[in-house]
């Protein structure tokens, strides 16, 4: 009888261990692991200037890169590039960005 109780709790002693660390503090789970993926997010890339030819030709300095129409840096995608701003494409996104800031107060 006492070797079947043995055995029984030596055979039972995995499910009897403790499901939670009993030393973590009140309220925290372990995190189960999950095959979730995490969203990448990219950096918006710096305008740093906008250069015009005579023509109607223009070019954008952006992470230190000189860009025109077309190109991409970062990741994102020259849409068009204007005397007063640039526009960037993205996962079907779109941004402006502009050398100076539209709100000027005097």
């Amino acid at each position: 009888m006492v070797r079947l109780i043995l055995v029984l709790s030596i055979l039972m002693a995995p499910a009897l261990h403790a499901a939670q660390d009993p030393t973590a503090p009140l309220g925290w789970y372990k995190k189960k692991s999950s095959n979730t993926t995490k969203v990448r997010t990219y950096p918006l890339p710096t305008l740093q200037s906008i250069v015009c030819d005579d023509g109607s030709q223009c070019f954008a300095m952006l992470n230190d890169k000189i860009l025109s129409n077309g190109q991409s840096v970062a990741g994102y995608e020259v849409r068009s590039i204007t005397a007063e701003r640039v526009v960037l494409a993205r996962a079907g996104k779109i941004w402006q960005l502009e050398l100076f800031n539209s709100d000027v107060r005097q």
